[in-house]
């Protein structure tokens, strides 16, 4: 039985990127469908889903959403399906106004200006933000990292019912990512940065990684978080948690937190790559 993933979120925050990264995954999209033929229109797509990866509707992209409507279409999808998942698409406020500021779009939102038509939104669609069992924030990646974060997330090798465990890597000086569960801090380990030859690689390159991962408060950080992560990620799955992601944080995000990341990612046997938020900065 293929997945089921309703994706909505707020205007402006990326559901256009998703659909089109979950269609390149080989999923079954279905945009902009009235709630109430979703149900309907689900049983039939499973009838004939052993050729996808998955089926997603992406709901609300042309104003708003009925949360009440929405959050009873996932229960009737679960009861019929059990795979029925709600996968919320956010940025921040500031974020959402440039972008609506760029592109001159009109807000689907009806208010008298565009930072009441956000405000507006967010409040409406609050509950199903809460009742999501998965969020990504899209304030801080662009359209290609997004795409990533969607292949990462929602590949074969993570089979459909299991959970799905991702990892990151980020810059605390580029904020702290708004949709991750648990959160690592290894600015106490010596960085690279201050090592010229070092500074324009990443943790990527073999010397850095050598470098972070020869000193001994690396592989003691390395050796609690991973005998940590082996019991708590099957209580998380008995809970019923569909996903978990993961972030590992340093000062940039460019040379400690990518290689302690990757190795993390190794020892855990994690199938899909990391997501390296801020490398590239």
């Amino acid at each position: 039985m293929s997945e089921m993933l309703l994706v909505t979120g707020m205007s402006g925050a990326g559901r256009s990127t998703v659909s089109s990264a979950l269609e390149d995954l080989g999923w079954f999209v279905i945009d902009n469908l009235p709630l109430e033929l979703i149900v309907r229109v689900g049983e039939l797509a499973a009838a004939g889903s052993a050729e996808y990866a998955g089926v997603a509707f992406i709901v609300g992209r042309s104003g708003r959403v009925q949360p009440d409507a929405l959050l009873a279409v996932e229960m009737e999808l679960q009861q019929k399906h059990d795979s029925a998942k709600i996968l919320f698409i956010d940025a921040p406020d500031d974020v959402l106004i440039h972008r609506y500021e760029g592109n001159r779009r009109r807000h689907p939102f009806p208010a008298p200006t565009l930072a009441d038509s956000i405000a507006g939104e967010r409040a409406l669609l609050q509950s199903i933000r809460d009742a999501a069992d998965m969020v990504i924030d899209t304030g801080s990646i662009n359209t290609n990292q997004l795409r990533s974060r969607i292949v990462e997330i929602f590949t074969e090798a993570n089979s459909a019912g299991a959970l799905r465990v991702s990892l990151l890597s980020f810059g605390y000086s580029n904020g702290l990512p708004r949709d991750v569960d648990l959160v690592f801090d290894c600015r106490f380990l010596p960085n690279p940065h201050w090592v010229e030859e070092l500074r324009p690689l990443t943790g990527l390159d073999e010397p850095v990684a050598s470098y972070v991962l020869s000193q001994e408060p690396a592989q003691h950080f390395l050796h609690d978080v991973v005998q940590l992560l082996e019991w708590q990620i099957p209580e998380f799955a008995k809970e019923g948690k569909s996903y978990l992601s993961i972030a590992i944080g340093c000062t940039g995000g460019r040379h400690r937190s990518v290689a302690i990341a990757e190795e993390i990612r190794r020892r855990l046997k994690i199938p899909n790559a990391v997501f390296h938020r801020d490398i590239a900065r």
